[in-house]
């Protein structure tokens, strides 16, 4: 008989006290225990207030709790008991755009990036969401990252443009007035071409033009590879004109950037296994990315396989190779010759995509490459290192946030007075492209990549015409 002061409920077995002590643990911490955020890099914030400037989401919505260092003082707070992690404090840390402008502006050197990567899981895992949340989540993540299913709906999103049904839910703005997400969806869906859509990717190699100067493995993308399909044709060309062999793997996917900034971790996981696996057997010396986000993602690898004993170390071979295209470029050079892209000078600007600019340091390649072709002059545009809201699936997932941020990146890189943009991802490229049509703005935007795909054509043509010439 036990006593009359006997504990009630005692777990019976070790089962029972490991789910006594989660349940604890749970109601206490608010995350779990698998990977919180580091209370060492919590410490590491001084709260000195420098991110505040550069933090899109603070700009736009003012709020403490809005701002890398308010979002630091929850993940404390959570960590010590002294807040849960419910909606109240979940929705600040799902207004994050994940530029990591704050982490190239922070003195003490405080890793947000790392912080937010392990927050975003936990909420994920721990934090239920609305029905229409979780419908649209469950749309993207299912659908995006898989090009074989987009472009399964690519033929219904065309008879939806060139039947003119498209024209008729803008003008009437119903969508975005009643669904405001499925309405900043069709708003940043590009004009498509059903045949360069539907057509087969690139062939599986591709020789190099001269010389060879080294193997390089090519990946396509997610949304490049059915909407800027031009994009990898002329990052192709322009480094086989380079003394390139281009190999292209079939087997491979999605990069997992999607997910893995969405903290879909598992998903993830599974994206980047097959990643590599595809490039395994390719004997590449360099891996190339047209795409900063994805090129972002593919070298965080490492970190996203860091747990899988198999994984882990062929994740830190596959990292070592990879490489932005820009990145590439500037670093093994140029060979092939330029042409001037117009008579006279060409102003241009270039818009830093945040992955590229905070997330791998990247920022004065794509310009030395550009200045490279003749006649190019660059202007810089105020707030360059601001995010235009595209941030991944960001302007879908946070509408209204997005707008405002994208509204300010077009204006600004309109007042440079450049006659054209320069945009080195296919997530920016879509929201700036919104936001110029909203505005009036008849501007092309280009990847740097195209531009200088068309100086080495234009190079080649004139050299055709000097010998057609002599004849």
């Amino acid at each position: 008989m036990p006593t009359s002061d006997a504990p009630r409920d005692t777990p019976s077995s070790p089962w029972d006290i490991q789910q006594q002590l989660d349940q604890e643990w749970q109601a206490v911490q608010g995350f779990d225990r698998q990977d919180p955020p580091d209370p060492k890099l919590i410490d590491a914030c001084v709260h000195c207030g420098f991110c505040l400037a550069t933090c899109p989401s603070y700009r736009v919505i003012g709020k403490e709790t809005d701002s890398p260092r308010g979002r630091i003082y929850l993940m404390d707070a959570i960590n010590k008991g002294e807040a849960e992690l419910d909606v109240a404090t979940s929705q600040h840390f799902d207004t994050c755009l994940g530029c990591l402008a704050c982490v190239s502006t922070c003195p003490s050197g405080v890793e947000y990036d790392k912080l937010i990567a392990a927050t975003r899981p936990q909420v994920e895992r721990n934090q239920p969401r609305g029905l229409g949340d979780r419908l649209l989540r469950t749309l993207i993540f299912n659908l995006f990252p898989y090009p074989a299913r987009l472009r399964l709906f690519l033929p219904f999103l065309w008879l939806y443009q060139v039947t003119g049904l498209q024209a008729f839910v803008r003008a009437t703005g119903w969508l975005a007035k009643l669904f405001p997400r499925l309405g900043a969806m069709d708003a940043i869906l590009p004009k498509l071409s059903l045949r360069k859509a539907m057509r087969d990717d690139l062939p599986d190699e591709i020789p190099a033009q001269g010389e060879q100067r080294y193997r390089v493995g090519m990946i396509l993308g997610c949304v490049q590879r059915l909407f800027f399909s031009p994009v990898n044709e002329a990052t192709a060309r322009v480094l086989s004109a380079n003394g390139c062999e281009v190999v292209v793997p079939k087997s491979q996917g999605c990069c997992a950037a999607l997910p893995a900034h969405q903290g879909q971790s598992e998903q993830a996981q599974d994206l980047a296994r097959q990643m590599i696996d595809a490039f395994a057997a390719a004997e590449v010396d360099y891996v190339v990315i047209n795409a900063a986000g994805c090129g972002h993602t593919l070298k965080e690898y490492e970190h996203i396989l860091k747990d899988d004993p198999v994984y882990a170390p062929k994740a830190r071979e596959f990292v070592a190779k990879v490489r932005d295209v820009h990145e590439f470029l500037a670093e093994v050079g140029l060979t092939a010759e330029l042409a001037p892209l117009a008579e006279g000078e060409l102003p241009i600007v270039y818009q830093d995509a945040c992955h590229l600019l905070h997330g791998q340091k990247i920022s004065v390649q794509p310009r030395q490459l550009l200045r490279q072709i003749p006649g190019v002059v660059l202007r810089e545009p105020l707030d360059a290192a601001l995010c235009c809201g595209s941030a991944g699936v960001y302007n879908m997932l946070q509408p209204e946030v997005a707008d405002e941020l994208g509204q300010q990146k077009a204006e600004n890189l309109v007042k440079t007075g450049a006659k054209l943009i320069a945009s080195p991802n296919p997530g920016c490229s879509l929201q700036i492209q919104k936001h110029l049509q909203a505005q009036g703005h008849l501007m092309p935007l280009l990847h740097p990549i195209e531009l200088l795909d068309q100086a080495i054509q234009a190079a080649k043509n004139d050299f055709e015409e000097s010998i057609y010439g002599r004849h």
